[in-house]
């Protein structure tokens, strides 16, 4: 029964996109509770610090204008995620696609994953047409150079991205 089931959509969040958003919102009708991992991932060289985007997943989360479930919690991570996801009793990762070319890479993770855990599935969910090419290190890019991108985040990351970029980040 999904109401029992135990989801994690990890990532790195830095930071979160609309695109995220709507994976989460989506995922969550699946399981009984959704995990978002926020990795600590320092091998990509985050703009926000662990803590920063875990608040800002949270803020996110929490605001109901968003539409999400109360079944989503927001917890950080710095582990191999299958070793995540069995630490919390997950029975499926959940990973968004955006285009052909995340296909090649989550492929080759879940099978790796699968190895690891064959308990834990991975479950893929394609991205909302409006929201495929969306990525956070492209609103990071076009934020950096001052281009708009309210369209891509929430209107509270927009202005902490332009906050972090006037204090000389990124």
């Amino acid at each position: 029964m999904a109401s029992d089931r135990i989801g994690v959509y990890p990532g790195t969040f830095d930071p979160i996109t609309n695109g995220h958003l709507d994976i989460i919102r989506r995922a969550s009708r699946f399981v009984g509770k959704l995990i978002v991992a926020v990795s600590t991932n320092a091998g990509k060289g985050p703009l926000f610090s662990i803590e920063e985007r875990v608040a800002l997943v949270k803020d996110e989360i929490k605001d109901p204008q968003n539409g999400l479930a109360g079944n989503v919690e927001v917890v950080p991570f710095d582990k191999l995620l299958i070793q995540f996801a069995a630490s919390v009793d997950a029975s499926f990762i959940i990973r968004g696609l955006r285009a052909v070319s995340d296909f090649e890479y989550e492929f080759q993770m879940a099978g790796m994953n699968a190895r690891l855990d064959p308990a834990i599935e991975t479950l893929f969910l394609m991205a909302s047409e409006r929201h495929q090419f969306i990525s956070s290190r492209f609103v990071k890019e076009i934020g950096k150079l001052g281009g708009e991108i309210t369209q891509f985040v929430p209107p509270r990351v927009a202005e902490r991205l332009k906050k972090k970029f006037a204090e000389g980040g990124g």
